[in-house]
C-alpha cells in the first residue's frame, strides 16, 4: 500500500511540497515551495474549513507559504483537501472543493517552478472534466511508449476464439470441398468405365450377331464357320388341311440355333417319297394315307432331316391363330374372292397390294387360294407368306406363345406338346422380327424327284447338307439318276435294288445321256456298300468312285448307256 506524504516530510527533501495538479495518467504532481515563501507563513490545508484561514484557490492567487521552524515538522498535507485540483461543491459557505477547485473561480494557475513526481502517491480516478495536464519533458532519444500499446500483453484478445472458430470452419469447409471433388471424380470415372463396358459389350454383340455395320455378311454370322453338317437345327413339319375344299399344304419350319437363322421350306405335294416297302409315292398321298408319323419318317429319309414333331394345322385353327395375334400384314400378289359370296363380281375378300392387313378369315382364303391354271407351288408360296406373317406378330416370349397355342385348343400329334410348340414358335418369332428369317421353295422336277441343284441350295444349306446317318442295321439308301435316255430303266433299277435289300431314292433324270454309269460314295465307310450296289445293278467294279452323293443318300448311282437291265 502506498503511504501518503505531507509536504514538509523531512525524508523527501529539504523543504515543503505543494500539489500543483495531476499528470496524464492521473498521478498527483508536486513542487517544492521556495524557502522565502515557506518562511512567510505556516499553511494549514484545513484553515478554510475551520473558518479562520483562506482558500488559496478562491481568487486564483498563489497563497503565501507559511514558514516553519526547522525544529518542528511541517504540518501534514492532505492531497484530497483544499489543494486538490478538482471541485464540484462548497462547504460552510467557504466555497471550496476538496479536490482543489475554489467556488466560483477559475482554474488555479500553474507555476513555472520545477515539478516533481511522487510515484508512491495514488491519485483519484480520471475525471472526464479534469483539466489538461502538462506533459513532462523527456529525453528526445527516449521512445514514446504508451501503456495502451502493450494492452495485448495484459488483456486477452476477445476475438481470439472467434478467429480460431473461423479458421476451423474454413478448414472444414475446404476439406468438405476437396472430399466432394474426390467423390465427383470417382463417380465420373465409374460412369466412364460403365459406359466403356456397355459400348464394348454392344459392339461385341453386334459383331457376334453379324449386325455390325460394314461387317455384316453371311460369313460374319455366328456359327458361319461351323460346317453345315455340324450345325444344330430344330425342325417341325406343318401340314395345313383345307377342311372346306380339301387338299393339304406342307412346310418345314427350321430353327438353325448355330447360325441363328430361321427358315420356312415349302414342300410341293408332288415330292416323291418312298414307302416302308420301298415303293414310290408322293407327299400328298403320304399325308392322306400314311399319316403324320409315316410322312415324317419318309421326309427324313429323302431330305436327310431330323424332324422333331408334326403340327397338323386345320384351316379353322389357322383362322383363330391369326385372330389371336391381332391380324397380319402382307404384300398380297392377287385378289382373292370371298368364298361365301353368292353373286359373281362381288367385292374381293383380299385385295392385291402391299401392306395389306388380313384378318383370320382373309388369311385362310389367301393361303389356300389357287387360281385357274396356277401351279400348286404358287398357292404354296401364299401359304408361306401367311406363316411368316403370323410369326412376325406372335410373341417372342415362350410363355406367351405357349398360351396362344393352348388357346387354340387343338390336339397335337405326339410327341409334340403345347409347351414345345409354343417355345419353338417363340424362337422363330424373334428371328422373324429381327429379319433373320427367309422362306424357300424346295424345287422338284415334274416327276417329283430332286436335282443336284436342289440338294445344294436348299437341302444342304438349309436342312443340313448330308442326310442323317442311318441307324445301325438299316438299309443303305441309294439315289438313282437315269442318264440312259430310257425312262423305264429307272423303274427296273428300283426293283432290283429293293430286292437286294437297299432303300431306293429317286434321283430324277439327267439333262443328257451319258455313256458310262457311275456309283459314287462320299464316306469311306460306304465304299463296300457302293461296290455291292454296282454288283447288284450289274455294273463293273471300275464304275465305283469316291465323290459327292445326293442329299439323303449313302450311295449315288448315275445310270449310263452301258446299263443293261436284263443282266439284273
Amino acid at each position: 500500500m502506498n503511504d501518503r506524504y505531507d509536504a514538509g516530510d523531512g525524508g523527501y527533501g529539504a523543504g515543503p511540497y505543494e500539489l500543483v495538479g495531476y499528470d496524464e495518467y492521473g498521478q498527483p504532481v508536486y513542487r517544492q515551495v521556495p524557502a522565502q515563501q515557506a518562511q512567510q507563513a505556516t499553511y494549514d490545508p484545513y484553515t478554510q474549513q475551520q473558518g479562520y484561514g483562506y482558500d488559496p484557490y478562491a481568487t486564483g492567487q498563489q497563497p503565501p507559504v507559511p514558514s516553519y521552524d526547522s525544529g518542528r515538522p511541517a504540518p501534514a498535507y492532505d492531497p484530497y483537501g483544499s489543494q486538490a485540483p478538482y471541485g464540484a461543491g462548497t462547504q460552510h459557505g467557504g466555497g471550496y472543493d476538496p479536490y482543489g477547485q475554489p467556488a466560483g473561480s477559475g482554474q488555479q494557475p500553474r507555476g513555472t517552478e520545477q515539478t516533481a513526481y511522487i510515484p508512491q502517491q495514488a491519485g483519484p480516478a480520471e475525471h472526464p472534466h479534469a483539466p489538461a495536464q502538462p506533459e513532462e519533458p523527456r529525453d528526445e532519444e527516449e521512445p514514446d511508449y504508451h501503456t495502451e500499446q502493450f494492452a495485448f500483453v495484459e488483456e486477452p484478445d476477445g476475438d481470439s476464439e472467434d478467429v480460431i472458430d473461423w479458421l476451423k470452419f474454413t478448414e472444414n469447409r475446404t476439406e468438405r470441398r476437396e472430399e466432394a471433388r474426390r467423390r465427383a471424380r470417382s463417380r465420373i470415372i465409374a460412369l466412364l468405365v460403365v459406359l466403356a463396358l456397355v459400348a464394348v459389350g454392344g459392339v461385341g454383340y453386334l459383331w457376334y450377331a453379324g449386325k455390325l455395320p460394314g461387317l455384316s455378311s453371311s460369313g460374319s454370322k455366328p456359327g458361319a464357320a461351323t460346317p453345315v453338317s455340324a450345325q444344330k437345327r430344330d425342325v417341325i413339319v406343318v401340314h395345313l388341311h383345307n377342311t372346306g375344299k380339301g387338299g393339304t399344304s406342307t412346310a418345314l419350319l427350321v430353327d438353325n440355333t448355330t447360325t441363328q437363322q430361321g427358315s420356312t421350306v415349302l414342300l410341293p405335294n408332288s415330292l416323291a417319297l418312298s414307302d416302308d416297302d420301298g415303293s414310290t409315292t408322293t407327299l400328298a398321298k403320304s399325308v392322306d394315307g400314311d399319316g403324320a408319323s409315316g410322312t415324317r419318317d419318309q421326309l427324313d429319309t429323302v431330305l436327310g432331316t431330323n424332324i422333331q414333331g408334326t403340327w397338323r394345322l386345320d384351316t379353322p385353327y389357322l383362322q383363330n391363330l391369326v385372330d389371336l395375334v391381332g391380324n397380319i400384314d402382307l404384300d398380297t400378289n392377287t385378289d382373292v374372292p370371298d368364298p361365301d359370296a353368292k353373286k359373281k363380281g362381288a367385292e374381293p375378300l383380299v385385295h392385291k397390294g402391299s401392306a395389306q392387313t388380313l384378318s383370320g378369315k382373309m388369311a385362310v382364303a389367301y393361303a389356300t387360294y389357287r387360281a385357274a391354271g396356277e401351279s400348286q407351288n404358287v398357292q404354296l408360296e401364299r401359304f408361306g407368306q401367311v406363316m411368316q406373317g403370323v410369326l412376325r406378330k406372335l410373341s417372342s416370349d415362350p410363355s406367351a406363345a405357349t398360351t396362344t397355342v393352348q388357346t387354340l385348343a387343338q390336339i397335337l400329334d405326339p410327341p409334340l406338346t403345347d409347351k414345345d410348340l409354343g417355345t419353338f414358335l417363340a424362337r422363330l418369332a424373334d428371328l422373324a422380327k429381327s429379319g433373320d428369317y427367309k422362306t424357300a421353295l424346295l424345287p422338284v422336277q415334274a416327276d417329283g424327284t430332286l436335282t443336284a441343284q436342289t440338294s445344294d441350295s436348299v437341302v444342304k444349306n438349309i436342312l443340313g447338307g448330308t442326310a442323317k446317318s442311318p441307324d445301325a442295321g438299316s438299309a443303305v439308301r441309294v439315289s438313282v439318276q437315269n442318264a440312259t435316255g430310257v425312262k423305264d430303266d429307272t423303274e427296273k433299277a428300283r426293283v432290283v435294288l429293293l430286292n437286294g435289300g437297299f432303300t431306293f431314292l429317286e434321283g430324277g433324270a439327267a439333262s443328257g445321256a451319258q455313256t458310262a454309269s457311275k456309283v459314287v460314295y462320299s464316306d469311306a465307310s460306304h465304299q463296300a456298300d457302293a461296290a455291292q450296289v454296282a454288283k447288284t445293278l450289274g455294273l463293273s467294279a471300275g464304275s465305283v468312285t469316291k465323290g459327292t452323293v445326293s442329299s439323303g443318300a449313302d450311295v449315288s448311282v448315275v445310270l449310263g448307256q452301258d446299263y443293261r437291265p436284263a443282266a439284273s
